[in-house]
């Protein structure tokens, strides 16, 4: 059973910002040994890097709302890791997180059943480190990657940067963005696109980057685009996402560009309404239930919510956030918080 030995050391989840354990996705990890059907069919992010480069931080914290600060208690994996991720219909697929060691070359190293399956690749990369090394492996797991399945997305994560200036932060992803490309044109690869992100667990880019990545496994991705567009010119809504609430990761947005705050005050919200529902919400087959806490209005236990932010067109400064849920049955939830 692929999991966690020392899970027990870091005591319950239910530190402020967190969610409760009740509220996730379910079993944290599948057997490392299951190939049923529905295991199979999935796509496959494949979760590499150094030791102690943050792989396994990475996917506590966004799948298992994990406090950043426990993960400073985290082992370094020494065996592929398995986890199944099954939130709903657009939330459906499996991380696998690799030891930093893991060598390539081992025969027993079976690259077409590792790669053959895989959606995406992301590769983290320890931005407070020397990274030469960690670029000579992105550039082995790419290139032995793309030899076996070309169609999958890789990602680049330059991580824990919450520990670097501004200005270091852009040099550093210069500078790797740079190196990385040039490995690959010289060995003649250059069909192969890599995309950046600058994340850290301590705020939000580590969501928002885990957005890019997760929408890009989405087929229907154009048509919730589309959708939200036609949402936003029919309305005086300024920006809308579509979230999966468990991992506060965005499934959709319109085709402006997705500001950062916006974002935030979204993931923020989402926090309040879920403290709030767990608190004060009846548990599925008891009705419904609404919660008015000053101007805000509640419907809980939902899976999916709909933000959309709508700002004041002559001030600019925001008026008001308003929220649809649907959750598995396909009823529509309302959640209308006002400020100013």
């Amino acid at each position: 059973m692929a999991s966690y030995d020392d899970d027990e050391n870091f005591g319950s989840y239910g530190v402020v910002g967190s969610f409760p354990k009740d509220f996730g996705y379910g079993p944290d990890e599948q057997d490392t040994e299951d190939r049923s059907p529905s295991a199979e069919n999935k796509p496959r992010i494949l979760l590499m890097g150094l030791r102690r480069s943050g792989k396994s931080s990475i996917q506590k914290v966004v799948f298992h709302k994990m406090s950043p600060n426990e993960t400073l208690f985290l082992e370094s994996t020494n065996k592929i890791v398995k986890d199944d991720i099954s939130n709903s219909s657009f939330v459906q697929f499996q991380i696998w997180d690799f030891p930093g060691q893991i060598d390539f070359f081992d025969p027993t190293f079976d690259s077409e059943m590792i790669f053959g399956g895989c959606g995406a690749l992301i590769f983290v990369i320890d931005a407070q480190d020397d990274y030469m090394e960690a670029l000579a492996k992105l550039h082995m797991t790419v290139s032995r990657a793309y030899k076996v399945n070309p169609n999958i997305k890789f990602e680049v994560f330059i991580h824990k940067v919450d520990g670097l200036s501004d200005d270091h932060k852009i040099e550093t992803q210069r500078d790797i963005h740079q190196r990385a490309n040039d490995d690959l044109a010289d060995a003649g690869l250059e069909a192969i696109h890599l995309s950046f992100y600058l994340t850290s667990i301590y705020d939000h880019s580590i969501f928002e980057a885990f957005s890019k990545v997760v929408q890009k496994l989405i087929p229907q991705l154009p048509t919730l685009e589309n959708l939200l567009n036609i949402l936003i010119s029919n309305s005086g809504i300024e920006k809308a996402f579509l979230f999966d609430v468990v991992s506060k990761i965005y499934i959709a947005t319109d085709s402006s560009p997705v500001d950062m705050q916006s974002y935030e005050l979204c993931c923020d919200m989402i926090d309040v309404v879920i403290d709030v529902s767990c608190i004060y919400g009846l548990k599925d087959g008891e009705g419904s239930c609404y919660v008015c806490v000053r101007v805000l209005y509640v419907v809980p236990m939902f899976v999916y919510l709909f933000v959309c932010l709508q700002a004041e067109g002559r001030g600019g400064e925001l008026l008001c956030v308003c929220a649809c849920a649907i959750c598995c049955t396909h009823v529509c939830l309302f959640v209308c918080l006002f400020t100013g």
